[in-house]
């Protein structure tokens, strides 16, 4: 029994190596790409590795000994980027079935429609590793929401002096409680009931009280210079 299974799988792996084919194609060069100098070293992989075989100098690409199955080809290059093509190798098929493959659909999905043999490869995109440097733009910064809070916030505080002026008595008088009764709740909430309240209440009695001026000084001045006269007679 165990030489009858060692028989078959010998069978079947000498069938593999009969039946293999081996894959021809070529890359056609473009405004993109326009030489193997610009293509610079890239190799054509099936299964992502499992096989694979060399662009050269002319363009044309080989895979040796490519067993039945289904394969999805690809490009590997360092510059450029290729489309991925779905390979199906018969026994019964003289040359492959080529169709296209979208890179993540399953292999169970298929689509009538056929690419020539030998597989053409065309690069698609330029592969960009840099993005250059943004240039400073004045407008892009103003339109920043940090930058208009704070534009907002300047013009409120230079406007609020005008507004203040122009504003009625009994409007005045209660924004200013509003202002005490935020303040005072504040200073709760931060654990000073008192200092707030009885800073604004030296504040406004500093503005309620009126300024004397002082004549201690001159009259000193006057009662010395009295003085030097009654010691000169």
């Amino acid at each position: 029994m165990m030489r009858a299974l060692s028989l078959l799988s010998l069978l079947l792996s000498w069938s593999s190596i009969i039946f293999a084919l081996e894959l021809h194609g070529y890359v056609q060069w473009n405004d993109l790409c326009p030489s193997y100098e610009a293509l610079a070293s890239a190799k054509v992989l099936l299964d992502a590795g499992k096989m694979s075989g060399r662009v050269t100098r002319n363009g044309n690409f080989s895979i040796p000994d490519v067993p039945p199955g289904t394969y999805i080809l690809s490009v590997l290059s360092h510059d450029y980027s290729f489309d991925h093509v779905r390979i199906d190798v018969s026994r019964s098929e003289p040359q492959p079935e080529v169709r296209p493959h979208i890179f993540g659909t399953p292999l169970l999905t298929t689509t009538s429609f056929s690419l020539p043999y030998p597989i053409l490869l065309i690069p698609r995109h330029k592969n960009r590793y840099f993005s250059p440097r943004e240039s400073f733009n004045l407008l892009g910064m103003f339109q920043s929401p940090m930058m208009m809070i704070m534009v907002l916030t300047g013009v409120m505080m230079l406007a609020m002096p005008y507004i203040m002026k122009n504003m009625d008595p009994e409007t005045l008088d209660g924004l200013k409680g509003q202002v005490k009764a935020a303040s005072k709740q504040n200073s709760i909430q931060s654990g000073d009931p008192g200092g707030l309240s009885a800073l604004l209440a030296a504040e406004e009695t500093k503005a309620s009280t009126p300024v004397v001026k002082s004549n201690t000084g001159s009259s000193t001045l006057q009662q010395r210079k009295g003085g030097k006269g009654n010691k000169r007679r």
